[in-house]
């Protein structure tokens, strides 16, 4: 049967033919799969790039994407691993045997690695990890808190004692390059193994050999504390404008540097965290996620919106007599909540990007504050204006009772909820950030919220005066 069968190519083509090409290559891997003809398969994909493989493991099921990605040889395979985000990798190893298992993660890098083991459970870790070969180094990774400085550093950095001489170090350097890889700097330790200082590599390369490096290095060295959250390490570089920092443990003692590579990626984890808040789902989230897990990461967040809401509406109707009295008011209702949802999650989004990025001068929160609400008072003016505007041409077009005092009511209560809103979104991530919350949770559910009941409390209030 194996005879009959044409080769199995991939197209990496971005045209309708390849398309159709690779939907017919994934029928037949599907159906070899079921039916159990592994052998040939395997023959086929061999012949293959990892690009190649990686690109018809994502567009197969999940289920089908575990049982290939068992049969293929190890080294395809670390090559795949490599290029997937972590939760992907551990969802292809999931059904895989321990050995094989073993095998694949002792080929990963340590970061690589600690990342990937991140996302199994415990039961299977306290399995996995006693056979790494990097077990002393993940298990002491794993002792510090997750989204930590220790457990995002690399072990390989240059470190040479400060008694050193500038010639003995670049020896030094030469005979181990490849062990260390790329480097831009270099630390200094006293006897103990304590920081001290650090010297950049094209400094020391210039010095003469017998310059002493403790006498020439750069004693002004910031450095991290091991248990630091790594978005406080993310401020500390930005600061500086340090491409590699050095990581100490209680004691002072030099343990490990973050570079560039693993700063960005601190940025991109960051970013992805306030991202999934804003949109009211927990940074845990994935794609991946069982039903089970959607439900638990995402009921929360729209509970507490449920409940908004529900406050929302009762004040609403709270104000029945006033609607039946003037039924036009509720036309407006959704201009007025709509406006101060947006003014709100504008301000917030510039206070949680400040905090997030050091810029946000803590002296100077009321000038901010201040600030914000001239520039928040100015919109709701020009709104309001544009809204009475609207108004009076529906005046022309329809008929509505008092439409001056309705143009007043619905745009002074666009001007102060606005405001208020601004005000809020503004006021709110600075005191979560204050009392340890995360400040994206602000921009979300609880700002829009919020602001949905006080639009509707002022814009009836405002009515219940001006209007009625």
């Amino acid at each position: 049967m194996a005879k009959n069968k044409k080769p199995l190519q991939w197209s990496s083509k971005a045209d309708t033919t390849a398309h159709e090409h690779n939907k017919q290559v994934l029928k037949m891997v599907r159906h070899l799969l079921r039916a159990h003809e592994t052998s040939w398969l395997v023959k086929q994909l061999k012949k293959w790039s990892p690009t190649d493989l990686l690109q018809l493991l994502t567009a197969l099921p999940l289920p089908d994407a575990r049982k290939l990605f068992a049969l293929l040889p190890i080294r395809p395979s670390t090559k795949i691993l490599a290029e997937l985000y972590p939760d992907f990798r551990a969802e292809l190893l999931k059904d895989g045997t321990t050995t094989r298992l073993v095998e694949i993660l002792n080929t990963l890098k340590e970061n690589d690695l600690a990342d990937t083991l991140d996302e199994f459970p415990q039961s299977l870790l306290d399995i996995i990890v006693p056979q790494l070969d990097a077990r002393a180094e993940i298990e002491e990774r794993i002792l510090h808190g997750e989204d930590t400085a220790g457990r995002l550093m690399s072990r390989k950095f240059v470190a040479f004692n400060e008694d050193y001489t500038a010639g003995k170090a670049i020896a030094a350097i030469k005979s181990q390059y490849d062990l260390v890889g790329r480097f831009r700097t270099v630390f200094v330790v006293d006897a103990k193994h304590r920081l001290v200082g650090r010297l950049d590599v094209t400094r020391l390369l210039t010095l003469e050999p017998k310059v002493r490096i403790g006498d020439v290095m750069d004693a002004n060295v910031l450095a991290v504390s091991a248990e630091m959250d790594q978005e406080d390490v993310l401020r500390k570089a930005a600061k500086r404008q340090i491409s590699s920092m050095p990581v100490i443990d209680v004691d002072g003692k030099l343990i490990g540097r973050i570079t560039t590579e693993q700063m960005n990626q601190i940025v991109r984890e960051e970013l992805s965290e306030d991202l999934m808040l804003m949109g009211g789902v927990s940074p845990e989230a994935r794609p991946s996620d069982s039903v089970r897990r959607i439900i638990k990461g995402r009921l929360p967040w729209l509970m507490t919106g449920l409940i908004g809401s529900a406050v929302a509406a009762l004040v609403v109707g709270s104000f029945e007599d006033e609607l039946e009295k003037a039924a036009i008011l509720a036309a407006f209702i959704p201009v007025i909540m709509s406006m101060a949802g947006n003014s709100g999650l504008q301000a917030s989004a510039v206070a949680v990007q400040g905090i997030a990025t050091g810029s946000i001068w803590t002296g100077s929160t009321l000038f901010r504050l201040w600030k914000e609400f001239c520039g928040a008072l100015s919109n709701g003016v020009i709104a309001g204006s544009v809204l009475t505007v609207l108004i009076s041409i529906g005046a022309v077009l329809f008929e509505i009772h008092d439409p001056v005092w309705l143009a007043l009511t619905a745009a002074s209560s666009l001007v102060i909820v606005t405001t208020v809103a601004a005000m809020v979104g503004a006021t709110v991530p600075v005191v979560l950030d204050k009392i340890g919350i995360d400040p994206a949770a602000a921009t979300g559910v609880f700002i829009t919220t919020s602001n949905d009941v006080l639009g509707v409390l002022v814009y009836f209030t405002t009515a219940s005066y001006l209007y009625l």
